[in-house]
């Protein structure tokens, strides 16, 4: 699906853009790939690791409509992961996450249906269900505005869909880079908010492939949600710091911050379908154009959830030991 297709993604200079790009080059025939993100220095970077003929590289903001309007010129499939993302952040600049966040995401829609892309899976996150820190909300408001989007496409192609996960192993902000500087600069107490907490752990290549999966399975209107296990703050530590004589510092939950994830909310379990390597949480508006979302574009079949159903980092039916957060960490 992906072989001769011109692909640009927001954000692209990030973790997951640089994945993205990698698994992209080496796996399939591009026709075009654009990176389209606002920091010059990252992208002079990202240009001498990844210089292949297919590249591109657009400095733009998301906030700018226009300009991604230009960058979206003859891209069929867009991959929107620019955000803002840091929670103490955003609770500081509300704005500014807002103007990212939700306009920015409004204004990848108007781009995408100004160029009849044909297809655009964006990127959210844990925090989006049942939110409680400000960029949840935002995010949570993103992928309403990208649900709907399908709705005003009108006599469009395009079609817009969702990929929800949890934490990513490594990824620049997460906890285990975290303890493992204070580690390297030789604190003997690490800082854990509550004890207690659990987190959905996903490997940067299982995200990645999910999101490229995700644009053969759409049809437009889901958020899809992996099935991935999940794991206890102290199990994390353990992994990361084996007994070595460093102790832990119980801190307290931060403003913003939850003791578990969700990721399918009860409320929201009337809408979701079970299939045998994730969820689809299907669109509660009503679309101009009926669609069976039990059966995906792959001939995947799904089943409703119980009535109360959650998918939650707390009572997930799959934990990871430390050994295994281990092994996660060396891949």
């Amino acid at each position: 699906m992906l072989n001769n297709k011109s692909i640009l993604i927001t954000g692209g200079t990030g973790t997951l853009g640089r994945g993205l790009v990698a698994t992209l080059l080496k796996n399939y025939k591009v026709k075009k790939l654009v990176i389209f993100s606002r920091d010059e220095l990252k992208q002079f970077e990202m240009q001498r690791e990844f210089n292949s003929p297919e590249m591109r590289y657009f400095l733009g903001d998301v906030r700018d409509v226009e300009r991604l309007k230009q960058a979206m010129r003859g891209i069929d499939f867009v991959i929107h992961a620019a955000a803002l993302k840091q929670i103490p952040a955003a609770e500081y600049n509300p704005i500014e996450c807002i103007k990212t966040n939700i306009h920015g995401a409004e204004n990848v829609v108007q781009a995408a249906l100004f160029n009849d892309v044909e297809k655009v899976v964006a990127l959210s996150t844990d925090k989006a269900a049942n939110p409680v820190n400000l960029y949840g909300a935002t995010k949570l408001a993103s992928d309403k505005l990208f649900v709907a989007a399908n709705n005003i496409a009108g006599g469009h192609r395009t079609r817009f869909s969702v990929v929800r996960y949890g934490n990513v192993v490594n990824s620049r902000g997460s906890v285990i880079p975290f303890f493992q500087k204070l580690i390297a600069d030789g604190k003997k107490e690490l800082p854990v908010t509550d004890k207690r907490m659990t987190r959905f752990l996903i490997t940067l290549e299982q995200g990645i492939q999910f999101i490229l999966d995700s644009f053969a399975r759409m049809q437009g209107g889901e958020i899809f949600v992996p099935k991935i296990p999940s794991a206890n703050i102290m199990n994390i530590v353990e992994a990361v710091a084996p007994p070595t004589g460093i102790s832990v510092h119980e801190i307290g939950i931060r403003p913003g911050e939850k003791l578990h994830e969700v990721m399918c909310p009860k409320d929201d379990s009337h809408l979701t379908i079970a299939f045998p390597d994730h969820f689809v949480i299907r669109p509660a508006i009503k679309f101009t154009f009926d669609i069976d979302y039990t059966v995906n574009q792959l001939g995947q079949k799904g089943q409703p959830v119980p009535e109360g159903f959650t998918y939650d980092s707390e009572t997930n039916s799959e934990f990871l030991s430390f050994q295994e957060i281990q092994e996660l960490m060396r891949s």
